[in-house]
């Protein structure tokens, strides 16, 4: 494997760069100084939002791109690069389709701050992880904000309960199984890949100058536009066949081992 084109490092953070306990290590921090000093520009791709990425990368999050709300919101530094809202009308039909579904709970989101209608307490413990900035609201009509993402939540698995049931509006909106818990709606544009493409053709990096981690249904759009791209040992089976390479789990410190090799 020749990484010694590299311009460019993507990954992923929630199964991938962070581990079980949703934390960044000290190593990969180390090896980031390394990659700034050889020019390779790195990109965090999530489905989180925003500031919850920017405050998991504190120490870096002047230097980086960040690709938030898997696609929908793309800044750097001060700087927002891009952005891709639900179309307005589409909002209230798809609030009411997850409203239908048993055990199902949605957040709309916004660039900066989330919303939640505080339904469900045990959701709003799951929210406070991956959404830092949120309100809670009586009703969801009253939020002006411009919603970029609405994020579905099933306590046991989104993706036999959720995806279903929503798989049908893939020609409206992207639907996206993000995680165990965890469908994203988004505008039918906004996706890692489409994102990571405008971003790659921004500083004229090829396929063969960017490495591209992943480990969820969220991450297949990116991780095909990489040849250098690697699913982590505890990636979904989906991500496994579009990968072209794996690597070891996000508790093993999967993406560090690669940046060994690169560095």
């Amino acid at each position: 494997m020749d990484l010694s084109k590299i311009k460019m490092v993507v990954s992923d953070m929630d199964g991938t760069l962070l581990n079980s306990k949703h934390e960044v290590s000290r190593l990969f921090l180390e090896q980031f100084q390394e990659l700034k000093k050889r020019n390779i520009q790195f990109v965090a791709a999530s489905g989180r939002q925003y500031p919850s990425m920017a405050d998991k990368l504190n120490e870096i999050k002047d230097d980086i791109i960040f690709i938030s709300e898997n696609g929908a919101f793309v800044k750097k530094g001060d700087e927002e690069l891009s952005v891709i809202p639900i179309n307005e009308g589409l909002t209230q039909e798809l609030l009411e389709i997850v409203d239908s579904i048993d055990g199902a709970y949605a957040m709309l989101c916004g660039k900066y701050t989330s919303y939640f209608d505080g339904k469900s307490m045990s959701f709003l413990e799951q929210l406070k992880e991956y959404y830092s900035h949120y309100e809670v609201v009586e009703d969801y009509a009253a939020v002006t904000d411009e919603i970029v993402k609405i994020a579905v939540y099933h306590g046991i698995s989104a993706e036999k309960y959720i995806y279903p049931r929503t798989k049908h509006l893939d020609e409206q909106v992207k639907v996206k199984v993000s995680g165990q818990n965890w469908v994203d709606l988004n505008h039918i544009e906004a996706h890692k890949g489409n994102a990571l493409q405008k971003v790659m053709d921004s500083f004229g990096i090829n396929s063969n100058e960017v490495l591209i981690f992943g480990d969820y249904n969220n991450d297949l759009e990116m991780l095909s536009l990489a040849e250098y791209s690697f699913a982590m040992a505890n990636a979904h089976p989906n991500v496994k066949k579009v990968a072209n390479f794996e690597t070891s789990s996000n508790n093993e410190f999967g993406v560090e081992k690669v940046l060994e090799k690169l560095l």
